[in-house]
């Protein structure tokens, strides 16, 4: 079982580097943003939930209160 969790986060971390560094090709970057590329690897191997989500209280009503 260690084997594939050693081989999903190698994934995870191959997936994250991959993804940013094509996001910073396609908006022009002519070096790396290695912060930026540690935080994509932070984000894969510790997601947390996007802090816009959910409603506050006072957006609820009783069509989107569940």
């Amino acid at each position: 079982m260690a084997m594939d969790d050693a081989r999903d986060r190698r994934q995870a971390i191959a997936t994250a580097i991959r993804a940013e560094l094509e996001r910073q090709a396609q908006n022009g970057a002519v070096r790396i943003d290695v912060d930026a590329l540690a935080k994509a690897i932070d984000i894969a191997l510790d997601p947390s939930s996007p802090d816009g989500e959910g409603r506050h209280p006072d957006e609820l009503n009783a069509t989107n209160d569940d």
